[in-house]
């Protein structure tokens, strides 16, 4: 082999190197995970209780975050990081409101909830200057969906079975529960009505040699607004009567309450998922006042906010507005 040959091996070679490097390291680049930072951004208090969630804060780290994040209505953030960043990696995490100051919290990529407090802009005012409306007595009003039933009468029918009795069966159906009397078989149907449905379904002989007769089918249709009863004699002729209440199913408001918590300056309150027609009744300074809390969430007193639980509830949470406060 001569120089010339070797020479292009060998580059050959380091070519083929090169490129399985480079393949084997855009390998573990695309089967990198992607990192993950998650957490909840709280009001600043000492209080516990008052450490309420805080919605629409921008989240964010610089470089290192793919995109940023922004804070549900519970306080909650899921910041997306850049690969190939690693746990353990120093990191800048940028918390941005226009109600509260600034944060940028120092701290390290890891395997943990990340708990933030953040302090209002907005200060309590000095005792002299206290808001001069005081909103008391809240409660919440709201209604919920619910199928409710409407008795709207009752119905009534008598039938007869005209049959001889003292006749041995002979095989010839319709017998007689034990075979040895001819039997004759009746029915009749009621109809409560379109819309209606039937409830308490009573049949009985009522006149003739009843011990001598049995109610057969008692069958109603699947919505249950027609039945039909078959009976069996046999004896001499007996008379039936069946009766029925009628009812009407539908759609009513049912209205409810709820209280909701007071802590410093927040309020809180949750209503299911279904409920409608949501208000919310205060005084304010002693003169009772009803506020309909539309899809708005307007309050002339409070600023409001909701979001979803993981029950499928509302979370509803209000600040006082300037001149007023919860007493």
């Amino acid at each position: 082999m001569t120089r010339t040959d070797k020479i292009e091996a060998w580059s050959a070679l380091l070519v083929a190197i090169l490129i399985t490097t480079g393949i084997v390291v855009a390998i573990r680049w695309q089967r990198q995970k992607t990192i993950s930072l998650q957490g909840a951004v709280l009001i600043q208090d000492s209080d516990p209780r008052k450490q309420q969630p805080i919605g629409g804060v921008l989240v964010s780290a610089g470089d290192y975050s793919a995109s940023d994040a922004t804070t549900d209505s519970s306080g909650l953030f899921v910041l997306r990081l850049r690969k190939p960043i690693r746990r353990g990696n120093p990191i800048v995490l940028h918390f941005r409101h226009a109600q509260y100051r600034p944060l940028d919290l120092d701290d390290f990529v890891g395997n943990k909830l990340y708990i933030v407090h953040m302090v209002p802009l907005s200060q309590k005012l000095p005792e002299s200057n206290q808001p001069q409306v005081k909103v008391t007595n809240i409660r919440v009003r709201y209604t919920i969906k619910a199928m409710t039933e409407l008795n709207v009468g009752s119905a009534v029918k008598t039938f007869e079975i005209e049959n001889k009795g003292g006749v041995t069966c002979q095989s010839q159906h319709p017998c007689s529960p034990d075979g040895k009397w001819k039997a004759a078989v009746g029915s009749t149907t009621l109809d409560a009505g379109a819309g209606n449905q039937f409830r308490n379904i009573r049949a009985s002989c009522i006149a003739g040699p009843c011990p001598f007769t049995k109610i057969d089918v008692d069958r109603s249709s699947q919505n249950g607004q027609v039945i039909t009863i078959s009976a069996r004699d046999w004896s001499d002729t007996a008379t039936f009567l069946l009766e029925a209440e009628v009812f009407r199913p539908m759609v009513s408001q049912r209205e409810h309450w709820s209280y909701p918590v007071i802590f410093g300056e927040g309020l809180s309150f949750t209503l299911p998922a279904a409920a409608e027609s949501v208000s919310i009744e205060a005084d304010l300074d002693g003169q009772t006042i009803i506020f309909p809390l539309g899809p708005s969430l307007f309050l002339s007193w409070a600023a409001c906010e909701v979001g979803g639980n993981p029950d499928r509830g509302r979370v509803y949470q209000c600040t006082p507005k300037r001149g007023y406060g919860f007493q």
